[in-house]
């Protein structure tokens, strides 16, 4: 390299040089100033708390609160351990409640001041991001058709999943956001004197309720009940911060001369709840069908909603403004066919045509609703068919503005409500399905086997055997199942069965009512051939001798969970886009592919080192051979709420992808806790949606190709190669050591998790012997961040950087976090993860709970968290974790004072829980007061799994 180049190369690497914001990945105040609203907020509704517990518990309780608080501080625990032995049953479940609910304040009192905070930027993410944009196009590093393009595709989909990490009921998150909204006002510097004591009585009277409501659910929720709560959050969002959102979008991108498309579709919402099959049982074709039928039940009331608003603003008359012949024309359509409609608002709205038009719509919507529900048919003219058809009438009001002039109003309250409408379609959010490779090739067996025309059962069949069969099934014309289909096997039936309650959904409800079929553990490409040609036999998917000819009324993802799944996902793409037929699939599909990437399980198998770089490399795999066969890829992100599962802030997830892996369309999963901690708040979920649309807008936009030479790319890419791989070595001898899982059962409640009602999905894969495996990444986070450990998190992670440090790398290190994305994320996530790990208080549970034959293991997870924080902040240039982030450190300190007295809890009762003999009956209140513990500290770590 010579010295031009060096120097090049080092003004690029300081261009991209920057101290990450660690209070974002925490998700909290970062500044002085609302640090201390934040201290008062909470001061104030931790009084009201202690009066609620002394109103209705006595003030013997609020003083043994206290004392349980003062003694968890101390280092001698032996007085706390005789105080809490001494508490009964009872009493410790008001106990539990009492540092739960301290803890749900706290949270929801964090919220809002993050949220004050944001707000008062002097610029959103957006704008920045659309700056940047403007900057690189003046600079002409880019052109405006490229910007037009990517905006035609660009999508961000956050996708609502069921899974169970959500330990807060709806009812308790409902009072906490009244609770910050009455907060909200208290604190509003415009607000009327005369109003401090009726707001303060209804905060006391809000904080009392809290108190008086169970926090515990009293039965599991069924799917439905999950698939409610995604709909919920949906509503607030499309309610109250989708229009302003996308508006915020149009008005950006004006200021750079740009124009996003009225078809463009930058923001949309996936859902999971009733269509992840993927060992649930609960989750059955019925199911999913009610599910959908939810969702379309509540999006045409939202939609029906937005309309009233509009109908009640636009009031042009004809007297001033003329409309089109076209829009005049579907008016007297509209009057033939809602004749009854057409005299109630003639009346009143005869020379206002947007009103006439939107009364029409209004009434349309609200038959579509109807006819869904009650199962009738289309009437045409007095429904709506589909949600193009919706689109089409409010294109046709806007066109009519267009067409005569009027932009401003063109682009105001219309525009929103089409963008609104685009965002959420009549459902509010698209469902995927989720079901297992191993279910497609039973059902597969049983047809073959049925037909008698191979010569080995096709359940002994290998990966390379099946893959020509199913081939060139995929393109046969023939039917598999044939006049005998009543007669089929359970496991075809079932198959089958769901195949063709899709079918019924799209004929019923439209075709974005489910798009994406996900295969979970995809080995290789006769795991997605099977279900095509399961789909063939539900009329799904219909393979012709070119893409025009093939229909593909669905698409079929990949799910990539292991790390030798994500090292085999390159190959095995270029292997399916490579079969004929299966690459027409993908053509009748608009040359879209999906792919979903696998955090949890990865992280699990080998460590979050080898996890996270595994899933970076089948990246860009991935992107490399999409570009060669003119396929756009999807990826789907299956990220957790903890780090351990991929979590994190998710704008900077979104910009530590490779350059040029994202192309316009993402999705990435929300998940349990994650779901109330960014949307329970609407203006803070505002804030969220907005950084992760910015992130994706610029990752689609100006992160298309590397500017870096390839040999510091080869550099850092053999610096993490090292890293990962020594990680993932550390993480293995720990996980497969024949004392881990007893080690784990016994230091964390895992076994006690499974008896919180907090999903419908069981904590633990059917069918297995009760090892590891069988344990799914949820509850394997969960219980290590009970005890404070959280090894998901990092452990590996400090013996991978001490071998890149020993191998000279150390300075390397030090450029990857400074200029690297990618690594500076990842390093950020584990910093914060450490900071929450406390193996003083893990040490408290390995000696109460561990037996002594067990126990040994503590010492080795000791030795590598040492040499974690060793590294960690040797990379970080730090002398202490959040050394740059004071107030946030200030916070979680002060978080841990109210968390140490429910570990302590937590603890003495898990002792008395598991003294018992095998047949003796459990304690309700004991099991009651452990579950609240649970809850608790899931709320003051504001993680769960």
């Amino acid at each position: 390299m010579t010295t031009q180049d060096r120097t090049a190369t080092e003004r690029l690497l300081e261009a991209d040089r920057r101290e990450p914001n660690v209070a974002t990945f925490a998700a909290g105040v970062s500044s002085a100033q609302q640090h201390a609203a934040l201290r008062a907020s909470v001061r104030q509704l931790g009084a009201l708390l202690g009066e609620a517990l002394t109103r209705h518990e006595g003030p013997e309780l609020l003083e043994l609160v206290e004392t349980v608080r003062r003694l968890a501080r101390r280092p001698d625990a032996d007085e706390l351990r005789a105080t809490l032995a001494g508490v009964d049953a009872p009493t410790a479940v008001v106990l539990a409640r009492a540092f739960t609910a301290y803890f749900q304040l706290v949270n929801i009192t964090e919220q809002l001041h993050r949220w004050q905070e944001v707000t008062a930027l002097e610029q959103g993410p957006l704008a920045a991001t659309v700056e940047r944009i403007g900057d690189a196009l003046d600079a002409g590093r880019i052109d405006r058709d490229l910007v037009t393009d990517v905006l035609g595709r660009l999508e961000y989909r956050p996708v609502f999943t069921a899974h169970p990490t959500e330990a807060t009921r709806r009812t308790v998150i409902d009072l906490l956001r009244r609770i910050a909204d009455t907060v909200h006002l208290l604190e509003d510097p415009r607000r009327p004197a005369a109003e401090q004591p009726r707001l303060d009585r209804r905060l006391a009277e809000l904080v009392d309720l809290l108190w008086q409501t169970d926090e515990l659910r009293v039965v599991r929720p069924e799917p439905t009940d999950e698939a409610r709560t995604a709909i919920y959050y949906l509503h607030t969002i499309a309610e109250q911060v989708v229009p302003e959102l996308l508006a915020e979008l149009d008005r950006t991108l004006e200021t750079i001369g740009v124009r996003l498309p009225p078809e463009a579709r930058p923001l949309r919402f996936g859902a999971w709840a009733g269509g992840d099959r993927d060992g649930n049982p609960n989750v059955t074709p019925a199911v999913t069908l009610e599910v959908i039928g939810l969702q379309h039940d509540a999006g045409l009331r939202e939609l029906v909603a937005h309309v009233e608003e509009l109908l009640a603003e636009l009031s042009s008359s004809t007297r001033v403004v003329p409309v089109t012949d076209e829009l005049q024309q579907s008016l007297e359509r509209d009057a033939q066919a809602l004749p009854i409609t057409y005299s109630t608002v003639e009346r009143l709205n005869a020379e206002e045509p947007y009103r006439l038009k939107l009364s029409f719509v209004r009434v349309r919507l609200m038959r579509t609703r109807e006819r869904l529900a009650g199962g009738t048919a289309h009437e045409p003219g007095r429904d709506y068919a589909g949600f193009d058809e919706v689109m089409a009438d409010l294109n046709l009001v806007r066109d009519s503005m267009l067409a005569e002039g009027d932009r401003l109003t063109a682009d105001g309250a219309i525009l929103r409500l089409i963008r609104t409408a685009t965002a959420i379609g009549m459902g509010l959010a698209t469902l995927d399905i989720r079901e297992h490779s191993g279910k497609h090739h039973e059902a597969l067996a049983e047809l073959y086997d049925r037909i008698g025309e191979l010569d080995t059962p096709y359940g002994e069949l290998d990966h390379a055997e099946r893959i020509p069969l199913l081939s060139k099934e995929m393109q046969s014309r023939r039917p598999l199942t044939g006049s005998a289909a009543a007669d089929l096997g359970p496991a075809a039936s079932g198959s089958l069965e769901l195949l063709t309650t899709i079918r019924r959904a799209l004929d019923t409800y439209g075709p974005e009512t489910v798009e994406t079929y996900i295969v979970s553990m995809t080995h290789d490409v006769d795991d997605l051939f099977a279900v095509v040609v399961l789909a063939r036999e539900a009329g799904l998917v219909d393979i012709g001798p070119d893409a025009e000819s093939t229909t593909a009324r669905i698409g079929f993802a990949p799910l990539f969970e292991t790390v030798a799944e994500l090292e085999a996902a390159g190959p095995l793409l270029e292997a399916l886009l490579g079969d004929p037929g299966y690459r027409r699939v993908v053509a009748a599909r608009g040359d879209v592919q999906e792919i979903m990437l696998g955090y949890s399980d990865s992280s699990k198998d080998a460590g979050i080192a080898a996890s996270q770089w595994q899933i970076h490399r089948a990246q860009r795999a991935l992107r490399d051979i999409g570009r060669r066969h003119g396929v756009v890829l999807r990826l789907f992100h299956g990220r957790g709420g903890s780090v351990g599962r991929g979590g994190g802030p998710t704008g900077e997830a979104v910009l530590s992808q490779p350059y040029g892996s994202l192309d316009g369309p993402i999705k990435i999963t929300e998940q349990g806790e994650v779901m109330s901690d960014k949307y329970t708040l609407p203006g803070l979920g505002r804030f969220n949606l907005e950084v992760a649309l910015a992130a994706v807008l610029e990752a689609s936009v100006l992160h298309r190709t590397s500017l870096l030479p390839q040999d510091v790319i080869d550099g850092w890419n053999g610096t993490m190669d090292l890293v990962a791989g020594r990680g993932q070595t550390a993480y293995r001898a720990l996980v497969r050591d024949p004392g881990l899982v007893p080690f784990f059962v016994a230091a964390t409640p895992v076994d006690e998790l499974g008896k919180m009602n907090i999903g419908s999905r069981p904590a633990k894969r059917p069918g297995g012997e009760g090892g590891l495996d069988d344990l799914r990444a949820i509850p394997w986070v969960f219980g290590w961040t009970q005890s404070r450990i959280i090894l998901p998190g990092w452990f590996g992670v400090g013996s991978g950087l001490e071998a890149a440090r020993e191998d000279g790398r150390g300075e390397t290190l030090r450029e990857m976090y400074g200029s690297w994305a990618f690594f500076r994320t990842f390093m950020s996530n584990v910093q914060m993860t450490l900071a929450k790990t406390d193996l003083d208080i893990a040490a408290s549970y390995v000696r109460e709970l561990v037996p002594d034959h067990a126990a040994g293991l503590f010492d080795v997870i000791r030795d590598e968290h040492e040499r974690t924080v060793r590294e960690v902040l040797h990379v970080t240039g730090q002398t202490e974790l959040l050394q740059s982030a004071p107030i946030l450190r200030r916070t979680l300190e002060l978080r841990d004072t109210y968390l140490a007295p429910l570990h302590a809890l937590q603890t003495s009762l898990l002792a008395r829980s598991r003294s018992l003999p095998d047949d003796a009956t459990p304690d309700p209140d004991v099991q009651r007061a452990l579950l609240l513990t649970i809850n608790g500290i899931a709320a003051g770590l504001r993680n769960t799994g």
